[in-house]
């Protein structure tokens, strides 16, 4: 396989434990001797590196995989994410790439759009959500020459006590169930907030919607779920007579889906700070009323 965009090669040595070869291109000649020499140290023989431009060399082989890094950094507009402002431009030189191999991998900013990813890069064939302690990290693309199938969404998050995982397929579609909230509220983790599968997240582990765009789910029974969980102890209306009984709480995590004010304002409004057990969700039920969620971790 080819690492394009090498660097100080770590994601190449890694590679290496999956590959029999692996050639690690960068165009910088500085970098490319430094990575050159911390694979020999660590006694990686199967990497050959090439202090060349990558996509100059690529049409002299052929390659099981190529892999990309685009640098995200741009002249003139500073940090980015997009796949056109990215160095390679991706999308421009997606022909050539293919040319040389049946399959591309991609790592893409977390800020990119799923839809527009899909939509620059075509062929896609998988692409992998890797969300570590509840943020997202990276995107990674598979992609397959010609491929013509449905697009497989593979989400994780990583932490200390576990992977969660959700897999799906882009086309897979349900109509979820809603509820006002019962006794176990459930917050989908960061790396399936991206995905976007939001009703899927529903019908997959039998809990009901709060509302179509709150994102948050509710069940009688405790139940196994890829995200936090908490028990509910009381739910407010938003409303003068039942915000004063709120003030009562000096202490608690503020959260807000589908609300239209900010924590930040919560905060000074009801005069509440920060941490603490309590967890307290301002969000919109099934009825279109506002709401808060007194919880504790379940």
């Amino acid at each position: 396989m080819a690492d394009i965009t090498g660097g100080f090669g770590v994601d190449s040595f890694y590679f290496s434990k999956h590959f029999t070869a692996v050639i690690h291109y960068e165009k910088d000649e500085c970098l490319s001797a430094i990575a050159a020499h911390n694979f020999k140290q660590l006694k990686k023989s199967n990497i050959t590196c090439v202090a060349k431009n990558g996509l100059n060399e690529l049409a002299k082989n052929s390659y099981d995989l190529i892999y990309i890094d685009p640098s995200r950094r741009h002249a003139d507009k500073g940090k980015v994410f997009r796949l056109i402002d990215c160095e390679p431009n991706i999308p421009k030189e997606i022909n050539q790439l293919f040319t040389s191999t049946e399959r591309l991998l991609i790592k893409t900013s977390p800020m990119l759009d799923i839809t527009q990813g899909i939509k620059e890069l075509k062929m896609v064939s998988q692409i992998h959500i890797v969300a570590v302690n509840n943020e997202v990290k990276e995107l990674l693309w598979l992609l397959q020459k010609d491929n013509n199938e449905a697009i497989e969404i593979n989400t994780i998050n990583i932490d200390k006590q576990e992977s969660q995982k959700f897999n799906y397929r882009l086309e897979d579609s349900c109509t979820p169930k809603f509820s006002l909230p019962e006794k176990y509220l459930y917050v989908p983790n960061a790396a399936i907030m991206k995905s976007g599968a939001f009703n899927l997240v529903s019908d997959r582990y039998s809990i009901n919607k709060l509302h179509q765009n709150s994102h948050l789910y509710t069940s009688t029974n405790l139940k196994a779920f890829p995200g936090r969980r908490f028990l509910i102890k009381r739910v407010y209306n938003f409303n003068k007579k039942e915000l004063k009984e709120l003030k009562t709480i000096k202490k608690a995590n503020i959260s807000t889906r589908n609300f239209p004010e900010s924590v930040a304002n919560l905060r000074k409004k009801l005069k509440i700070t920060d941490g603490g057990d309590c967890y307290l969700f301002f969000t919109t039920d099934l009825n279109n009323n506002k709401i808060v969620i007194d919880s504790t971790k379940a």
